[in-house]
């Protein structure tokens, strides 16, 4: 089932951006910094998808959309990185690129609520009664589309 919700067009900016950064570090014989040892790079290859799929996931409105997506550029860049001297394309590092986008999809788009929400209120000693003892009791029903 498809989560689809409104697209905010302003997140193609960073997310353009993101994707920039991505492909740059990967465009070098090394990335900046010390070397990072297994699992600290499958850490980085996690968190920067996790943080490419969350704007995908807002550009589009789309969890599934943001993570093909992601899951696409993820496996152009590992190949990318194959053509660069002495680096090497990895399977677990996209794998970790696929976990990191799933994650970041599903947390720019939460489940939405059910479409229809029934929403029971009873209230104890303190509520208002009834002559017969009875609490007074609320109910709401809201029928309206998730935004």
């Amino acid at each position: 089932m498809s989560q689809a919700r409104a697209a905010k067009p302003a997140w193609w900016l960073p997310t353009l951006l993101l994707m920039g950064v991505i492909w740059l570090l990967s465009s070098g014989a090394r990335t900046p910094g010390p070397a990072l040892p297994h699992p600290l790079d499958w850490a980085a290859h996690g968190l920067g998808y996790l943080a490419l799929g969350f704007c995908l996931g807002k550009a589009t409105g789309q969890r599934q959309l943001a993570w093909v997506l992601a899951a696409w550029f993820g496996a152009l860049d590992e190949v990318h990185q194959a053509f660069v001297p002495p680096r090497e394309a990895g399977v677990v590092d996209w794998l970790f690129d696929l976990l990191g986008a799933f994650v970041g999809s599903r947390l720019a788009l939460p489940l939405a609520p059910p479409a229809s929400l029934h929403i029971e209120l009873e209230f104890g000693e303190s509520a208002n009664t009834h002559e017969n003892g009875q609490a007074e009791r609320l109910e709401f029903h809201e029928n309206a589309k998730a935004s």
